[in-house]
């Protein structure tokens, strides 16, 4: 495109709400014939882009050039504009040539003059012989047609779109997609649409906008958006795709997962921790060994045209730590009427200087309680002398009433699970446990992992890192005194691929894929 057929800039365009930024400097040229797509979650700014351009809305700052004016003063009605919204607003008392012919009777036009052009626009969207159907007897699909050659017929620079398929059925939207296309490569001008739906702008779009939270993230045809997405927000959003963290060692070499591969990208400072993409249809499910990376088939599903395999291509880190289960070992008051428990716990030297009097009876799990209204009473005191030492250490947690339990801190120096191929640690502690303790529980994983302390963080930046699998070999409703392993995991690297290969759940085997399958992105913080 050319500064001469530039027909829309956005200019530095700012927009809050009540102090709250909406758009945060949007700078954006369109071109004449352009179907220019506005495409991001909800509340990204792209619809209050499209109605500031509409003059529905005026902007904090920038301006807004229109065919070289400045149009930020002028009314929504002297833009040479038009705008189709989701709902389409059609007038219910009138047929569909009065509602078409409407613009232009406002305008004043001759009769003979409004026949023709809107008899033009009825042929242009496939409705020829309904000029006297009543609007509400049509189909979605058919007054959303009506809607644009409303719009159309009173010969805009651009028509503005927002979001007119989403009422519309999956199959019709389909074929609505298509059908906007046409219409616009048949009248010629610029149109400007606003969804979330990534399908829609791959389809349509000469040029996509991809925003997020008030910002620009990418401007670019849909092939480009598609295979060289510039960050991670873009390749998420766009397509499905395979996010793999890497360094690229050099220009059109990079490493992930231990190993060095060729690929096409190139302009990074050498050594740049970078995100890597690539997308499932590009992967290849071979023999075990003999393509780039190896995997064990996870789950398998079929998609209609394709399968969609999940491929663990790097095991996610676990820890095991035993869980100490014994029998009831409340303490009663003299007269009975308080009872009062507590756990023995481990602690990491480390955090020993961490360690308050919450702290510990949160760890410790410690709780007072009236036997007979099991309300809940209060623990007055709690006596301890730990030090930043390894050795086992007393506690003792008292209620006013006097009633006292004495349980252990147990300082070790914790071991940990590292697992560097995917930048991540894990541990947890070993823990005790009483039977109905266990048996109460209504959340077994969640508190399991809290009994443990597990947890799991970056090796880079010590950010947390989720545990997403909790194993044991015990039934907590039938559980008695014992000790019992359980293991915490965080999530392997699984890459997802779509093939007409059927591959079964369990089976190892190979992927691969040219340099030219990998998208190289720079890391943004997202």
């Amino acid at each position: 495109m050319t500064e001469n057929n530039c027909l829309i800039r956005f200019r530095n365009i700012v927009k809050d709400f009540d102090g709250q930024l909406v758009l945060k400097g949007i700078s954006l040229d369109i071109y004449e014939n352009e179907f220019v797509t506005l495409l991001g979650p909800s509340g990204c700014g792209k619809t209050t882009l499209l109605r500031i351009l509409a003059g529905f809305l005026r902007q904090s700052e920038g301006a807004v050039i229109f065919a070289g004016q400045d149009i930020s003063e002028l009314p929504p009605y002297q833009r040479e504009l038009n705008t189709v919204f989701q709902k389409y607003a059609l007038f219910p008392h009138m047929n569909v040539y009065e509602n078409i012919a409407f613009g232009l009777k406002i305008k004043k036009m001759s009769k003979d003059v409004i026949e023709q052009k809107v008899l033009k626009m009825l042929k242009l969207i496939n409705l020829e012989g309904y000029e006297k159907r009543d609007v509400t007897l049509l189909s979605g699909g058919q007054q959303q047609r009506i809607a644009i050659a409303r719009a159309l017929v009173n010969e805009p620079k651009v028509l503005l779109l927002d979001e007119p398929l989403a009422a519309l059925d999956l199959k019709l939207r389909k074929e609505m997609q298509y059908e906007l296309k046409r219409i616009q490569q048949e009248v010629g001008i610029t149109f400007i649409y606003v969804t979330h739906d990534q399908e829609e702008a791959l389809t349509m779009s000469d040029k996509i906008v991809v925003m997020k939270d008030g910002e620009i993230q990418q401007v670019g045809s849909p092939i480009d958006i598609y295979n060289e997405p510039q960050n991670r927000y873009v390749a998420n959003f766009i397509g499905e795709s395979n996010i793999i963290p890497g360094v690229m060692l050099k220009d059109y070499k990079v490493r992930f997962d231990d190993m060095n591969f060729e690929c096409v990208d190139f302009g990074f400072k050498d050594n740049e921790a970078v995100d890597v993409v690539i997308r499932p249809e590009d992967l290849d499910i071979v023999a075990e060994n003999s393509g780039k990376l190896n995997g064990v088939v996870k789950s398998v599903l079929f998609k209609g045209v394709h399968y969609e395999i999940m491929v663990e291509t790097v095991p996610g880190t676990t820890v095991s730590v035993k869980m100490i289960v014994t029998k009831e070992h409340d303490v009663a008051s003299s007269d009975a009427k308080e009872r009062i428990s507590a756990n023995s716990f481990f602690v990491d030297l480390e955090d020993v200087k961490e360690l308050n009097d919450a702290e510990i009876i949160a760890r410790a799990d410690a709780q007072a309680w009236d036997p007979e209204s099991d309300e809940y009473l209060s623990i007055s005191k709690i006596e301890y002398d730990i030090k930043a030492e390894i050795g086992n250490y007393p506690v003792t947690f008292s209620t006013v009433g006097g009633t006292e339990i004495t349980v252990n801190i147990m300082v070790v120096e914790q071991q940990y699970v590292e697992n560097k191929k995917k930048n991540e640690a894990i541990s947890a502690f070993n823990f005790f446990k009483t039977v109905d303790e266990i048996k109460e529980s209504v959340a077994i994983d969640t508190d399991l992992k809290t009994w443990a302390n597990a947890q799991g963080w970056k090796l880079s930046d010590e950010s947390d890192v989720e545990i997403e699998d909790v194993e044991y070999d015990f039934d907590p409703d039938t559980i008695t005194a014992g000790v019992y392993e359980v293991s915490f995991s965080t999530k392997g690297r699984v890459l997802k691929v779509h093939t007409t290969d059927l591959s079964e759940e369990g089976a190892e085997i190979g992927l691969n894929f040219q340099p030219e399958d990998i998208h190289v992105m720079s890391k943004v913080g997202y």
